[in-house]
């Protein structure tokens, strides 16, 4: 079993390769390389067998491609945790399940009131639901024993409910045109996925291949193709032979791939953004202030508030070892939404423009929200130390 001192490493090193990849987009867009920058991700690309083949630029082989893996390791975790980790009983789950519900909706409802005149706009009402897994686990890693094990456990665990409430969203609401022949194909696909997991076939080869099949007939179907990496993750097997499951080994040979090059690819592809005369007033607009007041003001209230009220309710019990502050304190750094945040931008726009005012709105929330956070952590760690011991 990995020890949490390795796992914090780990979540340390993967924020770390997050924020390098997304500062190194920041630079290079904004640096006289930013037109070759623009014109690398625009580069177009082809994959061919006879007469069926897939042309995209870069950058939506990136979006719709490489977030496919990360999307499966999301469906891992997910059916990891609701099977035997932080959400697999109605009392672990409860405080997690109920504070990302609340921290789901009321930044939807910041960013819906801010926007509320143009309807266009209204289409990233979702852009500020979701908590970043890896820059949050990063600043928690960071900040050490100045935040307590079990709130790291209810992060992971809320992220992870973020993120399947973030599916949920992305299947139903950023859905193209569907082509019903492609999207049958899909469902023979993903019944192929069911029927090796009831079988519980262990060799990966055989998911791939279904995956691959499903991938492709999801992206022609006009659903979103990362879809197709959540139904391979969650027809996993998780039945230990040997004391091994195909689900965990599949889990710990992809968790490295995606924390150092999937996610930091992804953050170079998205964050770059031009800061060339950039005033308040951009930061103002609709769009990247209804973001910005959605992850940094309406995830701290939602996730605090809902927690709070479930354990007043006794509907969950408050994290061992924390305090309400410290729970706050967690709350506003779940304003970090950055890699889900970006790609649901991605779904909701596609003029280049607009695009600019996500990314904008997403880096300056997140980086309010990560360095608030971890200020309040540090000055409640110096006050526990000066405090007398009770």
């Amino acid at each position: 079993m990995t020890s949490s001192h390795s796992a914090d490493n780990t979540d340390l090193n993967g924020g770390i390769a997050l924020g390098v990849a997304a500062a190194a987009a920041l630079i290079v867009a904004n640096s006289p390389l930013g037109p070759a920058y623009q014109a690398l991700l625009h580069t177009s690309g082809e994959v061919r067998i006879g007469s069926i083949g897939l042309s995209k630029t870069l950058e939506h082989w990136i979006n719709d491609g490489l977030m496919a893996v990360f999307f499966l390791l999301v469906a891992l975790e997910i059916k990891r945790e609701a099977i035997e980790g932080a959400l697999a009983s109605p009392r672990k789950a409860a405080l997690p399940v109920i504070a990302a519900f609340g921290g789901f909706v009321t930044p939807a409802a910041i960013f819906a009131a801010v926007n509320w005149d143009d309807a266009q706009a209204l289409r990233g009402w979702a852009i500020p639901a979701a908590t970043d897994i890896a820059f949050a686990l990063g600043v928690c890693a960071m900040l050490g024993r100045k935040v307590p094990a079990s709130l790291k456990t209810f992060l992971l665990a809320l992220a992870i409910i973020d993120d399947l409430m973030a599916i949920v969203v992305i299947a139903i609401f950023y859905t193209a045109d569907l082509s019903v022949l492609a999207l049958a194909l899909g469902v023979l696909g993903v019944a192929a996925l069911v029927v090796l997991n009831r079988l519980d076939v262990r060799r990966p080869a055989f998911y791939l291949i279904a995956g691959l099949f499903t991938w492709v007939c999801v992206l022609k179907s006009g659903v979103h193709a990362t879809l197709a990496g959540v139904a391979v993750g969650l027809a996993m097997p998780l039945t230990r032979h040997d004391g091994r499951s195909l689900l965990e080994d599949t889990e710990h040979a992809l968790k490295p791939w995606v924390n150092f090059a999937i996610v930091p690819i992804f953050a170079f592809a998205n964050a770059g953004v031009s800061l060339h005369g950039l005033t308040f007033s951009e930061l103002a607009a609709p769009i990247p202030l209804g973001i910005i007041a959605g992850l940094f003001i309406g995830k701290q209230i939602g996730v605090f508030a809902a927690s709070m009220l479930a354990i007043r309710l006794g509907l969950a019990a408050m994290p061992e070892g924390t305090t309400a502050t410290k729970l706050y304190a967690m709350a506003i750094l779940t304003g970090i939404g950055f890699t889900m945040s970006l790609f649901i931008g991605t779904l909701a726009f596609d003029d280049p423009a607009v695009l600019e005012q996500v990314r904008l709105g997403v880096l300056a929330a997140s980086l309010l929200s990560g360095i608030v956070a971890a200020l309040m952590f540090s000055i409640i760690g110096r006050s526990d130390k000066t405090s007398p011991s009770r």
